[in-house]
């Protein structure tokens, strides 16, 4: 198991909240019996494993196929529903969301190998990640990957969620990118819609929990 890099600037703040914690437990502990010191070492330990377990990123063995879209996120399908896509593609589409809990790893993974011909970033409002307008009034990042070898564009967005105030990327246009390669990252909360042409083969029901680059989400036909 590793710890992802946005993770260190949080580790380092608990780290020191848990040692405050512990020194004003001990110098409030005017009785000398321990427990103040005890709680507040308790405090600092349990936001401790809090940041080690959000910010985990597990060795895993990715799954890749050229033909299929990988989810890019670890959690729940929460929606798969016929759309009308306006930002970009212009077109209706199968929208797939995956929402992510506090306790998923927030890793955002490309879904499937190309070239980034289209990326924004929309500042927004932080609306529970489940609402049905966080997609398009949250805080959130739009990427469209045009795959040469499928002839077609997929576009995904992260979209910040009630707890996140946080979307990290690390793409821009013209990049070529491969399947499941790090894309970006979400903190504490959040939610991935991803696009895909009608007549793409849906390979996941709503309520399924699935893994960021693990589980595949649809099949190009």
């Amino acid at each position: 198991m590793k710890f992802h890099r946005e993770g260190y600037p949080s580790l380092i703040l608990a780290l020191l909240s848990a040692c405050l914690l512990s020194w004003a437990g001990y110098a409030l502990d005017n009785n000398q019996t321990g427990l103040c010191f005890a709680l507040g070492l308790s405090i600092g330990l349990f936001l401790l494993f809090v940041i080690l377990q959000f910010f985990r990123n597990p060795v895993r063995k990715f799954y890749f196929n050229d033909r299929e879209i990988i989810s890019p996120a670890d959690g729940k399908i929460v929606v798969i529903e016929k759309v009308k896509e306006d930002e970009f593609l212009k077109t209706d589409c199968i929208q797939i969301s995956v929402f992510m809990s506090p306790i998923n790893v927030h890793i955002n993974r490309y879904p499937l190998s190309g070239r980034v011909e289209y990326f924004k970033y929309h500042p927004g409002k932080f609306l529970v990640a489940w609402h049905p307008k966080s997609s398009t009034d949250n805080e959130r990042t739009t990427t469209v990957i045009y795959s040469e070898k499928l002839q077609c564009r997929i576009l995904f967005r992260q979209i910040a969620g009630a707890l996140a105030r946080r979307i990290v990327w690390y793409c821009k246009e013209g990049m070529e990118i491969e399947q499941n390669q790090e894309m970006g990252f979400i903190k504490f909360g959040s939610r991935v819609d991803v696009f895909v042409p009608l007549n793409s083969e849906i390979l996941v029901t709503p309520g399924e929990v699935v893994k960021g680059g693990i589980s595949a989400l649809a099949k190009i036909l």
